[in-house]
């Protein structure tokens, strides 16, 4: 029988949403207040949620169950498998020191780290995000940090916060493309509109993440750097989004902001060094004292050897990313496995939906197709490079499994709780209480966009999630449906740095297992205050700037 979602179950909407909202709230005290292991916290998280949905929602258990089932392949593939190889090639490149090298040439370009954090978080990271998506710049770029001396805090927090402004244009446009296939969207248009509202943040990122990271002062002691690294970035995303389309937003915009800042500062660098690699008041944070940088040459064709397997690497996710690309990977294999007991056996109900609309639980096993694939091969073939024997290859993947394994069953974890939610209309009941705040809904629907992140993951699932009540809501308040579903992707990417999986890549790209909560805690404000900052340019648009609701292309 076909299970009808329920997003009112006590005919009390206060407490119908309070009840929805505790399985996100244990796990997150459990994770940032109490200090429990990632993995034990997903796991109360996701109890809480089977018994939120079972006996305050009247989902059938098996439904339930299964509902878990699902979201844990998920974060199987294409989650975990794009952080086992990542890290994997990482350990490659550490075992015969060419990662080293890396660092050096790194640190060759600027000694200083507030620009050293400039060009790889936020310019290599938007790259990554343009490419691939789903946790691969955080987990490449916190790497990266880790390995030039940041403090784990740093290399993982900062990650995070870089990661923002790119996310709504990730994995070549894939959450807007699917925002508006799902839901009807005009996708130009609202490419346009998400354009038309992250430069703006694509502008004040870089210089939040260096306040994040030194101060105000020690910010405005590098102003000229972060300026153009923000313009470089922020121009080509309005222009790429409003005349071209959202595949290739990111990508050009990154290469455009690192080919900028590296140009710049081969004529400009500050008067004073920033040296330190710990965050401004967390200098004890990750037991990483201060030390200075120490600047070592390299042989033109040592540099080359070092960074030709991020090379392959960049090549092998572009690559994967190209829609045609997957189309044929999928073609020569990719089963699809209906879940018995789920698929097509849940329903939703109008408001969210137009009218009763099933909800289908197939499980695609695109191997061929995934990331992770592409940056597996990516990492063969750099080993190859590199010099490695194909035993200690294979030695050197199982000994990461081994170490990321504990990451591995968190996102599980998480990825169950997040599709359990979806499945049982807990999220929903969410978005509906910040549906019904009249007038003040661009604000509030904004932020629907960041807890569907938060929950989920992916701006993309969020999308999905709360694209069509946006565009129910906004037509029912004569708003602009554009907009509010442009607010939902662009309120989204705020949320990603807090959501579970993104700090378990974070501390597991920089070895720092079991101090998620610490992450968390530290991220928390930036993510609510920017979204915040999203949500208030949002409510201008829709009363105050009208002018931007135009199509201009």
């Amino acid at each position: 029988m076909v299970w009808q979602q329920v997003y009112d179950p006590f005919g009390n909407m206060f407490i119908s949403t309070l009840l929805a909202a505790v399985p996100v709230v244990v796990m997150l005290v459990a994770l940032g207040f109490l200090h429990i292991k990632a993995h034990i916290a997903a796991g109360l998280g996701l109890l809480a949620a089977f018994a939120v949905a079972v006996f305050g929602y009247g989902m059938p258990a098996g439904l339930a169950g299964n509902a878990a089932f699902f979201g844990g392949l998920t974060g199987l593939l294409p989650i975990g498998w794009i952080v086992l190889n990542i890290i994997f090639l990482q350990q490659l490149a550490e075992g015969n020191g060419s990662f080293k090298v890396l660092q050096d040439s790194l640190s060759g370009i600027t000694e200083d780290r507030r620009l050293q954090l400039l060009l790889i978080a936020f310019c290599f990271g938007a790259f990554f995000e343009g490419a691939a998506g789903f946790g691969t710049p955080v987990a490449v770029t916190a790497g990266i940090l880790i390995g030039l001396g940041f403090s784990p805090l740093a290399a993982s927090g900062l990650s995070l916060i870089a990661n923002t402004a790119p996310v709504a244009f990730g994995a070549l446009g894939t959450p807007v493309i699917t925002l508006a296939k799902v839901h009807g969207y005009d996708l130009m248009e609202v490419t346009a509109m998400i354009g038309r509202q992250l430069p703006f943040f694509s502008l004040l990122v870089p210089f939040w993440l260096i306040w994040a990271f030194a101060g105000r002062k020690a910010m405005m002691e590098i102003w000229p750097a972060i300026l153009v690294t923000g313009l470089s970035f922020a121009i080509p995303q309005f222009l790429v989004s409003n005349f071209i389309g959202p595949e290739l937003v990111d990508i050009i915009a990154a290469i455009v902001s690192m080919i900028a800042l590296v140009t710049f500062l081969k004529f400009w660098q500050p008067k004073k060094i920033w040296t330190s690699p710990t965050l401004k008041g967390h200098e004890s944070d990750g037991g990483t004292p201060p030390r200075p940088v120490t600047m070592v040459t390299h042989s033109r064709a040592d540099l080359f050897r070092a960074w030709l397997p991020w090379l392959i690497l960049t090549v092998f996710v572009f690559i994967w990313g190209l829609p045609a690309v997957k189309t044929y990977f999928n073609g020569l294999w990719a089963p699809k496995f209906p879940i018995e007991g789920l698929n097509n056996l849940i329903e939703k109900v109008p408001p969210v939906v137009p009218s009763p609309h099933k909800e289908a639980a197939v499980y695609v096993l695109n191997g061929l197709s995934a990331t992770g694939t592409g940056i597996l091969l990516s990492a063969v073939i750099g080993a190859l490079v590199m010099g490695y024997k194909p035993l200690a290859i294979v030695s050197t993947y199982f000994r990461t499994l081994w170490m990321v394994r504990t990451s591995l069953l968190t996102i599980v974890l998480m990825l169950a709780l997040g599709t359990l939610t979806r499945f049982s209309g807990t999220d929903t009941t969410l978005g509906l209480a910040f549906a019904g705040t009249g007038a003040l809904y661009p604000f509030f629907g904004t932020l629907m966009g960041w807890i569907g992140v938060a929950m989920t993951g992916s701006d993309t699932a969020s999308n999905v999630l709360f694209g069509g009540m946006q565009k129910v809501a906004a037509e029912q308040l004569g708003l602009s449906a554009n907009l509010m579903g442009a607010a939902n992707s662009s309120g989204g990417v705020m949320g990603k740095m807090i959501d579970a999986q993104s700090i378990v890549v974070a501390s597991t790209a920089t070895r720092w297992f079991h101090h998620e909560g610490d992450i968390l805690r530290y991220v928390f404000f930036h993510s609510i205050a920017l979204a915040c900052l999203v949500g208030l340019y949002v409510t201008l648009q829709a009363y105050v700037w009208p002018f931007t609701l135009m199509v201009i292309h």
